[in-house]
């Protein structure tokens, strides 16, 4: 039996799945702005210049002290009340055509993602895949998240995940297909027999240029001269810091060539 292993994130939807839902936390009191104009500079870093080890765990130590306390039953209602919302707006049309054609092909499609199971579950009931392998934080006795990892599904846990998921279902990873974005999923890909570079960041695509891999481009339905203008909390968000920022820049130089240090009008 076959499968297709697709990574989430800037590869089924155009940016980070956790960042997409910063509205929808926001109006169900669990961040306020300060958070989403934090996160919406990371989304924009993100999405331009990818993720290294480091950032990434930055980000990760972030989310989940910021999560610390949050009611588990909440987090579920409210992605699943705006899930279609927040989420179709933001899909490969690529990425569905593919996962219709390998499942016309009879092959079983997985959503493989570091994002939590919060986010992913649903989204895989709505896409109508197999399953997924994805992260699940630890709650306590009260069913309140405390801050920490049960599980994180990244880099070679996402490949020893995919291992055990073919041992239990008699998958042939040798004849599977992955596809991801970044090069931290390296183990993910190379646990098939055809992996396929997605947007690739700069790591990977240099990886798979080198080894001869497939490297597809997803774009449909956002383009890059789509995003300014887009109404999505993050991109706007991101904007308007960005220009705030800028300004600010501007007045400081204006500052050090005026009399007195005051900025010019």
């Amino acid at each position: 039996m076959e499968a297709a292993f697709f990574d989430l994130d800037k590869t089924v939807i155009d940016r980070a799945s956790i960042a997409a839902f910063g509205r929808p936390f926001m109006k169900g009191g669990l961040i306020n702005r300060r958070v989403v104009a934090r996160a919406a500079i990371s989304q924009l870093i993100y999405l331009y210049f990818g993720a290294d080890e480091e950032r990434l765990v930055r980000v990760r130590e972030s989310m989940l002290a910021m999560t610390k306390g949050w009611d588990r039953a909440q987090v579920r209602q409210i992605v699943r009340e705006t899930l279609l919302a927040t989420i179709e707006p933001i899909m490969y049309a690529e990425a569905l055509e593919l996962m219709e054609l390998h499942r016309a092909a009879g092959h079983r499609v997985y959503l493989v993602s570091a994002s939590p199971e919060e986010i992913v579950l649903p989204l895989t009931d709505m896409l109508g895949v197999d399953g997924a392998i994805c992260s699940r934080g630890e709650v306590d006795e009260e069913d309140r998240y405390t801050g920490r990892m049960a599980f994180y599904a990244y880099g070679e846990e996402k490949a020893t995940a995919m291992r055990e998921l073919a041992e239990r279902t008699g998958i042939d990873l040798a004849a599977s297909s992955a596809y991801s974005d970044s090069a931290t999923d390296l183990p993910m890909l190379e646990a098939v027999g055809r992996p396929v570079a997605v947007n690739a960041d700069r790591a990977l695509a240099k990886v798979a240029r080198e080894r001869g891999w497939e490297m597809r481009t997803f774009t449909k339905p956002i383009r890059l001269r789509d995003r300014v203008g887009r109404s999505t909390p993050v991109v706007t968000t991101s904007l308007a810091v960005a220009g705030a920022a800028l300004i600010l820049w501007r007045r400081g130089v204006r500052a050090r060539h005026v009399p007195g240090g005051r900025a010019a009008a």
